[in-house]
Parts: structure tokens; C-alpha cells; sequence
């Protein structure tokens, strides 16, 4: 095979390994070639081959196990990337991140509504259930608990992209939203909220799910807001 050659050289390098991901039909979690066979195939160096591997690290594409090997990342065939370089959000940008789960969520909590399933409603029961033994201050597995709900009841909704959209905006503001968990201080009332939205969608009522959403995300968004510009 020919050498890759520069000015491009990590970007093409970065191509072909995606080109035999999907040509080699690797799914998510299979195991690659290793870095030395890799730098063989595509004759190039191994500094050269690693800058590229992470590259596709910071995209999902690839997982760098240490002691283990190269394996397909899970996002591979992901749509929408959450930006790999991001490093804080604005006051600004944060409300608006906020304003943009106000519009998607809702409507996604009504279609989750709409094909609920049980082996989809197991998975929102258990990440409930989850949430409900850790309300006494341990906010780092609460907060996690909190984000797969919203992220399984996306999935749920049916449309892998806009779940993908979810999931990339849960990622960009995750510290802020552990944040509110202190600022709010009433984890009872937020894992109830949570409760009474997989009640709608249990019951298949998609216009009461997608309502009582809203009205979630609106008080976090509202706490949000008072956070970043208390009353003077």
C-alpha cells in the first residue's frame, strides 16, 4: 500500500483508518490490527500513526485500551459529536444549551410515550431506582442516575439523532448540572419530577409526558438563571 503523504498526512491517515473500520465490517467493541501492524499497513511511522489514533480517540471512534489494544469505539457511527476541545461553557451559552433541551426533550419524552415498551421501561425504572438510593448526598452517582434517565428516555423516543443531540448536550454542561443539585437542594422534589415523567410515559400518555418534561427542565432552567444573575 502507498505512503500516505503530507501536507494531509494525519488527516488522510485518519480517513483510511475509518475506511477499514467500515470496509472490515468492525462493529463497536471489536479489536483492530495492533499499532505496529497498523504503521506497516499504511507505511507510516508510529509517532505519526498515534497522533492519529488519537484523533479518532477524542471522537469516540476509537478506544485506546493501555495493556490491551486498539478496539471500535462506541460512537463510531454516531451523527452528532459532542466538541472533544470544549473546555467551558458561558453563562450565555449555558442558558441557551438549557432553551435547547426545553425544545427537544419534551417532545422526545412524548414519543417515548408513544412506544413504550418493557424491556425500555425496565431500563428507566432501574436508572430510577438507581436515583433513589442516593438522595442523601451522594450527588456524583445521583447525578448520573439523573442524566441516564433523560438519555434513556431519549433512546426511547425512537429517532437515534435528535437521542444523539440529547446526549452530546447532557455532555457539554455535566459539571453544571451536578452543580444544580447543590444550588436546587431539593433532590426529593427533582427525582420525584423524574417519577411523575416515566408515570405519563408508563400510562402512554404523551401529551401529559411531554408536560411534565417541560416543566422540569423550565425549573432547572430557572434555577440556572437565578444562579448566574442573583437578585441584587
Amino acid at each position: 500500500m502507498s505512503e500516505v503523504t503530507r501536507p494531509t498526512l494525519s488527516d488522510a491517515l485518519t480517513e483510511r483508518m475509518l475506511e477499514l473500520i467500515r470496509k472490515g465490517g468492525h462493529r463497536p467493541g471489536d479489536r483492530l490490527p495492533s499499532t505496529r501492524e497498523l504503521s506497516q499497513r499504511f507505511a507510516v511511522t508510529t509517532p505519526t500513526l498515534r497522533e492519529a489514533l488519537r484523533r479518532l480517540e477524542a471522537t469516540g471512534a476509537i478506544e485506546l485500551r493501555h495493556g490491551s489494544g486498539i478496539y471500535v469505539g462506541a460512537a463510531i457511527e454516531r451523527l452528532v459529536l459532542p466538541n472533544p476541545n470544549m473546555r467551558e461553557v458561558h453563562a450565555a451559552q449555558l442558558v441557551e444549551l438549557l432553551g435547547a433541551r426545553i425544545v427537544i426533550e419534551p417532545p422526545l419524552a412524548a414519543m417515548a410515550a408513544q412506544r413504550a415498551e418493557g424491556d425500555e421501561l425496565a431500563v428507566l425504572k432501574g436508572v430510577l431506582d438507581k436515583a433513589g438510593k442516593h438522595l442523601r448526598g451522594e450527588d456524583a452517582e445521583l447525578h448520573e442516575a439523573n442524566m441516564s434517565f433523560h438519555r434513556a428516555t431519549a433512546r426511547m423516543a425512537g429517532n437515534s439523532v435528535l437521542h444523539e443531540v440529547v446526549d452530546s448536550l447532557l455532555l457539554v454542561h455535566g459539571p453544571e448540572q451536578r452543580e444544580i443539585l447543590q444550588i436546587f437542594d431539593d433532590r426529593r422534589r427533582d427525582y420525584e419530577e423524574h417519577l411523575a415523567i416515566l408515570e405519563a410515559i408508563e400510562a402512554r400518555a404523551p401529551a401529559e409526558a411531554e408536560d411534565r418534561m417541560r416543566a422540569h427542565l423550565v425549573e432547572v432552567r430557572t434555577v440556572i438563571e437565578h444562579r448566574l444573575n442573583p437578585p441584587g
